[in-house]
């Protein structure tokens, strides 16, 4: 009977198993897919070029603990992610900035904007597109609505299958005015992809003596959960269950379903050095997709190739069995069910959540190995 049960091998997962084994704990990892590192496993395709499977992602944080922890697994290449919106029939920088001002206005009304925001932000500033639509400045409220009709409203909608206003405010403070000129999507202090990839990073991981995987399994086929007890293999398991997914496949979806969405994704290979001029292009108002990544430009190590690599996601709801569970779905109503579902879990003095899926949060990879670091130091300590 191992000592920890992890349930999930995505972000959160993998570091759980890694920092118990460490601490001389027998691990047992349970992953319902064929692979470990959740939605951020990756491959090499036909043309050998490195690709996200489930879209691209990119590590950045603040934090020089996590910098470091993470660099025990794999070696790093700088990276700095550039994404552009099509508006009107032109690239606009995003996030949405001084610069984007210049290339969505006429440079006068452009300088005009830029010199009120400045005035009333100070350079460097972050501004959630919902605060400046409710500027005391008509100028501001005027600017704000049209960088929300152009570049948020259609992207949320299609995204989330609802507009801004009806999502928590976690999702909405992630669409910032940035008040400067910075051309990169993220401005944190450290910024890279892992060399050889995610999944290599998480392989490494959990290349631990003390750390047995079972992949394609479910976790309902191997323990169940019964009147405040949890059974490993039919016997009763004591020790800590570690879970990640979906907090209402935990408890069976008593209360109903937790909403999330999903994506379809759409891989094509081009015949081509080069698709588009940034790795990432959205398409807030045109088209069923989402956005375009060219995988060649996030890893450059696939220059050799002489074709190219998209990947065109089409937002959709998730179903159980049908796709994948890609975002929580943040109302107030999935708020109100979560807490309901976090209710039964007063009944386990063993269980503990952690990751996007079980904590219901819009975590990126730094925030999730966070939480995952925290929640090991609470239950250690």
């Amino acid at each position: 009977m191992s000592d920890v049960v992890v349930v999930g091998a995505g972000v959160a997962g993998c570091v759980m198993a890694e920092r118990f084994a460490s601490r001389g704990c027998s691990v047992l990892m349970l992953e319902r897919r064929r692979h470990v590192a959740g939605n951020c496993y990756d491959r090499v395709d036909d043309s050998g070029i490195l690709v996200g499977m489930y879209g691209p992602h990119i590590f950045h944080t603040d934090d020089a603990r996590l910098w470091e922890y993470l660099s025990r697994f794999t070696s790093w290449r700088p990276y700095h992610h550039e994404v552009r919106a099509f508006v009107d029939g032109r690239l606009v920088q995003l996030p949405f900035s001084l610069e984007s001002l210049y290339q969505l206005f006429p440079a006068s009304l452009a300088k005009n904007f830029e010199a009120i925001l400045l005035d009333s932000y100070g350079y460097g500033a972050k501004v959630p597109i919902l605060e400046l639509r409710h500027s005391a400045l008509k100028e501001l409220r005027a600017l704000a609505d049209i960088i929300y009709d152009k570049i948020f409203l259609h992207y949320t909608i299609k995204q989330w299958g609802l507009p801004p206003d009806k999502l928590d405010d976690e999702v909405t403070a992630r669409l910032p005015i940035l008040i400067g000129h910075d051309s990169r999507y993220f401005q944190d202090r450290f910024q890279a992809v892992p060399k050889r990839g995610y999944s290599e990073l998480f392989t490494n991981m959990l290349n631990h003596k003390n750390i047995k995987i079972m992949l394609n399994t479910d976790f309902h086929d191997v323990m169940k959960l019964n009147d405040g007890e949890i059974f490993l293999f039919g016997q009763r398991f004591c020790g800590q269950l570690i879970y990640t997914g979906q907090l209402d496949e935990l408890f069976g979806k008593k209360f109903g379903e937790l909403p999330y969405r999903s994506m379809k994704m759409k891989f094509e290979t081009v015949d081509a050095e080069f698709f588009q001029d940034v790795p990432v292009v959205n398409y807030p108002n045109d088209y069923d997709f989402l956005r375009i990544t060219e995988f060649k430009r996030i890893n450059p190590g696939s220059f050799r190739s002489p074709r190219t690599t998209l990947l065109y996601e089409y937002p959709q709801d998730y179903t159980a069995g049908k796709n994948e569970p890609c975002y929580p779905l943040f109302t107030d109503e999935a708020r109100t069910l979560y807490e309901k579902y976090c209710g039964e879990l007063s009944r386990f003095d063993n269980i503990a959540l952690v990751g996007r899926l079980a904590e219901y949060r819009y975590y990126d990879i730094d925030d999730a190995v966070m939480s995952a670091l925290k929640t090991f130091e609470r239950l250690t300590s």
